[in-house]
C-alpha cells in the first residue's frame, strides 16, 4: 500500500507501444517514432519522460510498450526501474494496455490515480501544462474519468474531437461536462467544428483513479477486465506467464471507443494555449521546424527553385526541387517517400500496402 499522501498515489503512464506508421520510412517496427528524435536533441520518449519528471518522481512513472521494444526503451530511459516498463506480448489497442497498467497500479495501491500520456506529443508552454496536469489529477481523485481537449487552430481532419457545452472557453479551472465525442471528421465538418468554438481536439491524455477505470471496464468490457484480473492476480514469473497466455484474448479496442464514449463518468478540461502538437505526421513535424522564407524545410543540403512549402529529409544527398509545392520527400537507405504534405496523415496506408505485399524488410 502506498503512503497516505495524495501526491504519492499519483502515477504517470506513458504510451509508447505504437509503430508510428505515419512517420514511415523513418519509423520502423524495430525503431518506431517514439525512439526517434525528429526535433533534434532527445528522442520523443525521453522528452516525454523528462517533462513528466517535473510532476511525478521517476519511481512513479510507468511506460507501456511492446515486448519487442522492451530493451530499446529500457536503454533509452535508464533511470526508470525495470519493473515500471510494461511490455505487451501483442498489440491490443489502448483499452487493454491502459487497463493492464491500471490493474498493476491497483495491486500496489487501491487508491492510485493515473495520468495517461502519449509519448509523441510536443508542448511549447510546459509550465502551464504542468499546472493543468495537477488540476486534472485533482479532478480525477473525485472518481471522474478526465479527458483533455485542445482548442483547434485549424479544421484538422486527422484528430477526434471532444464536444463541450456552448460557451466553453479555453483555460477552464475545473472540469466541464463532455457532451459527446466525435470521430475524425471530413473537412466540411471540421470547418463547422472550428466555427462552433465548443469542439476541442481530443489530445489522448487521460486522468482517473485506477479503480474507477477498472469499474467501468468491468461494466463495458467485461471479457477484457476478466482476462486482466486473471493476468495480474499473481506477480513475478507467474504474471509474465499469464500475460503471454491470456493477453491476446483481450478485445482489440481503444479506450475511447470501448469506455469513454459509453461512460457517464466522463468530464474534461478545455486546455489553455499550451503550444501542443501531436507529432503524428510529417505535416505536423514540418509546422514545428525552421523554414526558409517560402516555407521550405530541409534537414540537409537542398536547393529550391520556384518551390514552396516543401519538407525534405534525405541525409547525405543534395536535393533539388523545381517548380513543386507542398511536398514531403523522405529518404531512408532502403526506401523513398514522396507525397503531398496534405496527404501525409495517410502514410499509414503505404505501410498497410507493404504489409499486404509481404514486404517485411520495409516495415
Amino acid at each position: 500500500m502506498a503512503a497516505a499522501g495524495i501526491s504519492e498515489r499519483r502515477h504517470a503512464v506513458i504510451l509508447a507501444g505504437g509503430r508510428g506508421v505515419r512517420f514511415w520510412p523513418r519509423s520502423r517496427s524495430h525503431r518506431p517514432k517514439q525512439l526517434l528524435a525528429p526535433l533534434g536533441g532527445p528522442t520523443l520518449i525521453r522528452r516525454t519522460f523528462d517533462r513528466l519528471r517535473e510532476v511525478f518522481p521517476a519511481e512513479r512513472i510507468w511506460i507501456l510498450t511492446g515486448e519487442s521494444l522492451l530493451a530499446a526503451v529500457a536503454s533509452e530511459i535508464e533511470e526508470l526501474p525495470k519493473e515500471r516498463i510494461i511490455a505487451e506480448p501483442v498489440q491490443r489497442n489502448t483499452a487493454p494496455a491502459i487497463g493492464l497498467a491500471a490493474a498493476l497500479l491497483q495491486r500496489e495501491d487501491r487508491d492510485a490515480v493515473m495520468g495517461v500520456f502519449p509519448a509523441d506529443h510536443h508542448l511549447e508552454n510546459e509550465q502551464s501544462y504542468r499546472a493543468l496536469v495537477v488540476r486534472a489529477l485533482d479532478a480525477a481523485s473525485k472518481d471522474k474519468l478526465i479527458v483533455l481537449g485542445i482548442e483547434p487552430k485549424w479544421p484538422e481532419t486527422g484528430y477526434g474531437y471532444i464536444e463541450f457545452p456552448d460557451g466553453t472557453k479555453p483555460g477552464t479551472d475545473r472540469p466541464l461536462p463532455v457532451v459527446r465525442f466525435r470521430e475524425k471528421p471530413d473537412l466540411e465538418t471540421a470547418q463547422s467544428f472550428l466555427a462552433a468554438k465548443r469542439f476541442f481536439w481530443n489530445s489522448g491524455q487521460f486522468f482517473w483513479k485506477a479503480s474507477v477505470l477498472l469499474d467501468e471496464m468491468q461494466r463495458l468490457l467485461p471479457r477484457t477486465r476478466k482476462a486482466l484480473a486473471w493476468i495480474t492476480s499473481q506477480g513475478g514469473a507467474a504474471y509474465r506467464s499469464r500475460l503471454a497466455e491470456r493477453y491476446a484474448t483481450c478485445e482489440n479496442i481503444s479506450v475511447d471507443h470501448g469506455i469513454l464514449e459509453r461512460s457517464r463518468r466522463v468530464a474534461g478540461f478545455a486546455a489553455p494555449d499550451l503550444g501542443w502538437t501531436d507529432l503524428g505526421s510529417w505535416a505536423a513535424l514540418h509546422a514545428l521546424l525552421p523554414k526558409d522564407s517560402l516555407g521550405n524545410f530541409a534537414s540537409g543540403a537542398a536547393t529550391f527553385v520556384r518551390s514552396k512549402g516543401n519538407h525534405v529529409d534525405a541525409p547525405g544527398k543534395h536535393v533539388a526541387l523545381l517548380g513543386v509545392d507542398d511536398l514531403v520527400v523522405v529518404e531512408a537507405p532502403d526506401a523513398l517517400l514522396v507525397c503531398r504534405r496534405s496527404e501525409s496523415q495517410y502514410v499509414g496506408s503505404v505501410v498497410a500496402a507493404l504489409e499486404a505485399a509481404d514486404r517485411e524488410e520495409l516495415l
